[in-house]
């Protein structure tokens, strides 16, 4: 095939490894500077240039997007998508990584277990928000930071006050999320390529610093994951539109907690920790998907008048409970159950014998007015009420 790197920094460990996997693999690979671009609208068709003139055609690009240029690095990768060039890393999947907030919106809507995390704007909701996660110490992390950069850990209510209130009056936006002590300074990186997890490392911090990053001087070690960590770790990076990520986890008392997904990972310290070809094989996922690609179901389904996609829960009074999906009537509704969700377990294509059970939620292709029909009113959103206990003592 022929690949693309687009890499701001040809000579990093990283770009080099993978460069010079695709080259031993007999594939065609160009690193490309990512602010050399030009997107160009003015065709028909969407196009791009590169130092001013017309790019050719390539059959993958693999982005390095760098925090700084993430705007524009996203708007090349698009573009890329747009001229049907496959990609491991979706543009969406990049910008939703990079915003702290955003990633861990989109996480927790999926379920996915994280420390208990709040965001505030008002100086009046930020004792409030440090005792909805736990109080004091709390880690509190600026939305774009990355490397270790932008993460405190406030060991007390009023330093942690005085942190945010000082980040805030900078145009600082911040994160405040519960410390898990029983992980201080350790954390797990899994490096998730396409469905599986290709490498791990646990990563230790280097004396009284809480944060394991490698650039902060932390140590790393080989690790064996087991079957839940795995699982999440796939699952993460899977739902942020990322098919390549390092996905950074502490090791809680109940299992997993996801802290960030990274979609531009560094191979140095977990390819010398585990002495595994990791380059090699985002490789040769790549080379694998490229004649087939991922597509947008929704938005190639939906094109269709009156056909699109919708998600049906099976509640438990439902007359489907107990039924094989082929007795369920669906088929009868011209209605394709294309993957069906039970808890954490995902199950795509399900077979007709396949038994219906209470709060499976089926991914559907049909006819939306008889996928509207099935859907019941919406519940009433529980609201959470903190207990007197975690408030703070009010001032006479």
């Amino acid at each position: 095939m022929k690949l693309a790197i687009l890499s701001r920094a040809p000579r990093s460990y990283s770009t080099q490894r993978l460069r010079t996997a695709a080259v031993d693999r007999g594939h065609d690979v160009k690193v490309l500077n990512t602010l050399r671009f030009g997107i160009d609208l003015t065709g028909e068709e969407p196009d791009l240039l590169f130092r001013g003139k017309q790019l050719s055609t390539y059959d993958a690009v693999l982005p390095r997007i760098g925090n700084s240029i993430t705007y524009f690095g996203t708007a090349v990768v698009r573009q890329f998508e747009q001229m049907d060039v496959y990609t491991p890393n979706t543009s969406y999947g990049i910008a939703n990584s990079r915003d702290k907030l955003r990633a861990t919106q989109i996480l927790s809507r999926h379920k996915i277990p994280m420390p208990a995390t709040t965001f505030v704007q008002d100086r009046a909701d930020v004792i409030p928000a440090i005792e909805s996660v736990g109080g004091a110490p709390v880690v509190i992390k600026l939305l774009e930071g990355t490397q270790g950069i932008g993460v405190i850990l406030a060991p007390t209510l009023k330093v942690a006050e005085a942190i945010i209130e000082t980040l805030q009056s900078t145009r600082q936006n911040v994160l405040i999320q519960r410390f898990v002590k029983e992980s201080k300074g350790r954390d797990i990186r899994a490096l998730v390529v396409g469905d599986r997890v290709v490498a791990a490392m646990r990563r230790v911090a280097q004396g009284d610093e809480f944060r394991s990053n490698v650039h902060r001087g932390g140590s790393v070690e080989p690790v064996e994951l087991d079957e839940e960590f795995e699982r999440i770790a796939v699952r993460s990076a899977q739902i942020m539109g990322l098919r390549v990520a390092g996905v950074d986890m502490l090791e809680g008392k109940n299992g997993p907690q996801v802290m960030e997904v990274n979609s531009s990972p560094g191979l140095e310290g977990i390819e010398a920790a585990t002495k595994l070809d990791v380059a090699g094989a985002i490789i040769d996922y790549i080379d694998n998907q490229v004649a087939f690609p991922d597509i947008d179901v929704r938005q190639r389904l939906t094109v269709s008048t009156g056909y699109g996609v919708a998600e049906i829960v099976v509640h438990g009074g439902s007359d489907m409970v107990g039924k094989k999906l082929g007795e369920s009537g669906l088929d009868e509704r011209d209605i394709t159950v294309l993957t069906l969700h039970r808890g954490t377990q995902v199950i795509p294509n399900p077979r007709n014998k396949t038994v219906l059970e209470g709060e499976d939620r089926l991914l559907c292709f049909g006819k939306l007015e008889e996928m509207r029909s099935m859907i019941p009113d919406r519940k009433e959103r529980r609201v959470k009420r903190l207990m007197k206990k975690h408030l703070p003592p009010t001032t006479p």
